[in-house]
């Protein structure tokens, strides 16, 4: 299996950050694309560089077109945006393609693999909610970042995971992160 995690300027790094560890720790091969804002998010929310992120994942150059994601030739089995800013979801749903992480999503669209957009902003006004319809008529996922309370967390950690959970699923992906609904607490 092969995914793609594109990394944008909204806060949020830490769900960006604990997915592609999780899809390190399930032998996924990863591709991360992160925009000049993703990196100082991601610095000053996580202390995290894409230095560090390179331990699990490859990190490609938000401005290299020639990178092989950004050709529908090469095989993915998916794109997760997380988090994903109003700004480069307003490209992606406007037809941008002039960065790497815009230019991959259309890919995405147009080779019909899933692109799952998780929008880290709120409140949101017409503008946002009309490229979130947009994207999802073309085909993308809107997941957003909104943890769930029925599961009882009582750190930080298990409602982050519960986010990641959701993307794991909807990318078809096994993993124990949490507990289901009518099952045991994972422990």
């Amino acid at each position: 299996m092969r995914i793609v995690v594109g990394i944008t300027g909204a806060s949020g790094s830490i769900y960006a950050y604990t997915l592609i560890r999780a899809l390190h720790q399930l032998h996924i091969e990863t591709y991360v694309i992160a925009t000049d804002m993703a990196n100082k998010v991601m610095k000053f929310e996580c202390g995290v560089t894409m230095e560090e992120i390179k331990s699990y994942a490859k990190v490609l150059e938000n401005n290299n077109l020639f990178a092989s994601v950004a050709s529908g030739s090469f095989k993915t089995d998916g794109m997760v945006i997380l988090p994903c800013s109003m700004n480069s979801l307003g490209a992606i749903a406007n037809g941008v393609g002039d960065t790497l992480l815009s230019r991959t999503a259309s890919v995405m669209l147009k080779e019909k693999r899933k692109l799952i957009v998780v929008p880290r902003e709120t409140p949101l006004h017409l503008i946002h909610l009309e490229n979130m319809t947009r994207l999802a008529r073309a085909g993308a996922d809107i997941l957003p970042a909104s943890p769930g309370f029925y599961h009882h967390p009582t750190e930080i950690w298990e409602l982050v995971n519960f986010v990641i959970a959701r993307i794991l699923d909807s990318l078809n992906i096994e993993h124990e992160l949490m507990a289901r609904w009518g099952e045991k607490p994972v422990g």
